[in-house]
């Protein structure tokens, strides 16, 4: 399949990118600083531009694939300054012209409707450090929903840097506790699989180890 990974420098990118050439997907990442990347494999074709600004290297980016992985973020910082309510509609937009229509979004478990069910300790959490951070989330994810793009929407718990275990849970709804937590690989590892599974097609789904 021919995949578009977005926030491909950042740690989840990095292991969708690395897995996707795994699995000899054509991989292409759209970044705006390539002297970020892993040293670059030849078979993935990098692109430099910005995805908020919905211009030409997004569109060029888009156009072609079979689908768009977004795992988009702000790294360790607590300040969204508006990335994913920005980044949103310029991913959507794009894809809606170039008639790309498989959208994989990586939000962060807590947002939306997924903080009602989360562990008392996390969700207080949330509401102290992170709200910025979801209020954001929240934005850019009603745009998705709202548009005609067959999207699934990933609710990863926190993420460490563990390996790829292939030991993970996922549902719309995971009775959890504690703090929770689940690998980037294992993330990137069913990011993947659902390029050619319409289970959760237009659907949220929280992914756990």
């Amino acid at each position: 399949m021919k995949v578009l990974v977005l926030g491909a420098t950042g740690g989840t990118g990095r292991e969708v990118v690395a897995q996707a050439a795994e699995q000899s997907h054509t991989v292409t990442v759209l970044v705006r600083h390539p002297e970020r990347l892993d040293s670059a494999d030849s078979k993935i074709r990098v692109l430099t531009g910005d995805v908020t600004d919905g211009g030409t290297a997004l569109k060029a980016a888009v156009a072609g694939q079979d689908v768009v992985i977004s795992t988009l973020g702000v790294g360790n910082s607590l300040k969204s300054n508006g990335l994913i309510a920005r980044s949103a509609p310029s991913i959507a937009n794009a894809m809606a012209s170039q008639g790309v229509r498989r959208l994989i979004f990586v939000s962060a478990y807590g947002v939306g409707s997924t903080r009602q069910n989360a562990p008392l300790l996390p969700r207080i959490l949330m509401g102290l450090l992170l709200g910025d951070l979801y209020r954001d989330k929240e934005a850019g994810e009603r745009y998705i929903v709202r548009s005609d793009l067959d999207w699934t929407i990933v609710y990863p718990v926190s993420l460490t840097n563990g390996p790829r275990t292939g030991q993970y849970r996922v549902a719309e709804c995971i009775d959890l506790h504690g703090f929770p937590r689940v690998s980037r690989a294992d993330v990137a590892h069913f990011l993947l699989s659902q390029i050619r599974d319409a289970h959760y097609l237009r659907k949220g789904v929280i992914i756990s180890s």
